[in-house]
């Protein structure tokens, strides 16, 4: 009988990790691992799969195109091969670790992707990250940016460009407009397109009084580097609590790092809305030069633990430490 050979052959976007990229990428992780643990965070190692409405409860939905899905041979129910760590973390604090305090945990382990997140991504992905649940103040985000920009010095990456922006600066001012429900999806569409045009007829449509339709046009110009917030104090200060509450945060975030990271390029980007259906506040991502692909991100993602029973404050980062590896290289 002869064998095909493409018996022998992988599928797109999956590859063999060789004996000497193996051994480097083993040390990488027990550097990062033993790192998180002098911060205090508690190494857990959830399965690879599990039903799939724990995967795809809160912060998983928008996960659900990227989860490969399989039959329990056992019970006949929906299971899923995880594509984020995050929602399983989530469950983990909410009902096998319910601690009452703060509570660190950090991972490091293979996850499966339906398609590649990029052109050049890997479908199976080595996550790896910390998360802060039971913290809401400015302090616990200040401490994930930092525990995250040394994990990227860790791995030998340079010249790291980090974006910032806070998602309740947009939910601030539409609540104060009173755009909500499919209004508000659409208007989350303009911003993350920077559809200028579109976002002229969107509020011409809505006849917003003048003062808050500029600043709505105004939003779409707040980027650049951390001079945007004293701009965006100017336009947007006293719409909300809400909106006060995330420029404070911004301001404190970009004051610490300044003092802790002062080599990294600040890009502060007030219509940067990643993860808009369950962050909650803070989002960033770090980029080098050369890259399309984020190198880590993350935020906060408050409550994420609301659909498993217990709602907590959030917040935390991730990376692909095959990607870390490359970046060192």
């Amino acid at each position: 009988m002869t064998r095909s050979v493409d018996t022998w052959l992988l599928p797109d976007g999956v590859a063999d990790v060789l004996p000497a990229e193996a051994a480097r990428l083993e040390q990488l992780r027990r550097r990062l691992l033993d790192t998180f643990a002098g911060w205090g965070y508690q190494l857990v190692i959830p399965p690879l799969m599990e039903h799939l409405e724990s995967l795809l409860t809160g912060s998983g939905h928008d996960l659900e195109l990227m989860t490969f899905k399989i039959t329990d041979q056992l019970s006949g129910r929906m299971m899923g091969v995880r594509a984020d760590i995050t929602p399983q973390v989530a469950r983990l604090d909410a009902h096998v670790l319910p601690v009452a305090g703060p509570a660190r945990y950090c991972y490091a382990g293979t996850t499966l992707n339906t398609r590649p997140a990029t052109m050049a991504a890997s479908r199976c992905p080595v996550q790896i990250g910390a998360e802060l649940y039971g913290y809401a103040g400015v302090a616990g985000d200040i401490e994930i940016l930092r525990l995250m920009l040394d994990t990227l010095a860790m791995a030998g990456c340079r010249d790291i460009h980090l974006d910032l922006g806070h998602v309740a600066l947009f939910r601030g001012l539409a609540a104060a407009a009173g755009i909500q429900g499919r209004d508000e999806d659409l208007l989350f569409d303009i911003y993350q397109r920077k559809a200028a045009a579109e976002l002229a007829e969107f509020l011409s449509a809505h006849s917003l009084p003048a003062a808050m339709a500029t600043r709505f046009e105004g939003l779409l110009r707040l980027a650049g580097d951390a001079s945007v917030l004293g701009r965006a104090r100017a336009l947007l200060g006293g719409v909300s609590a809400t909106v006060d509450a995330a420029l404070a945060a911004l301001d404190a975030v970009v004051a610490a790092l300044s003092v802790s990271h002062g080599g990294i390029r600040l890009y502060v980007d007030l219509t940067e809305l990643r993860g808009y259906h369950y962050h909650t506040g803070l989002v960033f991502a770090a980029y080098t030069p050369g890259t399309r692909a984020e190198l880590a991100k993350g935020g906060r993602y408050d409550d994420v633990g609301q659909a498993f029973g217990r709602a907590r404050a959030a917040t935390g980062f991730s990376a692909d430490l095959k990607a870390l590896l490359a970046c060192g290289d």
